[in-house]
């Protein structure tokens, strides 16, 4: 198995690329087509959510920049 990446792109998706699986709120599997990379919407403006459709270009703007977390309460 390979390991699971999400990359964060500006101004864009999320990227998932690795070994991984994805459910919806039942727990029932998303079909990826056999796919070990996809990309999933950030902006909300997708057609076809909850994967990137590129809709959001121009229209949504992030730059993303690795931070860390405040310990866990």
């Amino acid at each position: 198995m390979s390991k699971t990446t999400i990359k964060v792109n500006n101004n864009g998706s999320l990227l998932i690329e690795g070994d991984f699986e994805i459910v919806d709120k039942e727990g029932k599997q998303y079909d990826l087509g056999g796919r070990d990379k996809v990309s999933l919407c950030r902006c909300g403006r997708s057609a076809n959510k909850p994967f990137c459709d590129g809709s959001h270009r121009n229209h949504f703007e992030h730059e993303a920049e690795a931070f860390a977390l405040p310990p866990k309460k």
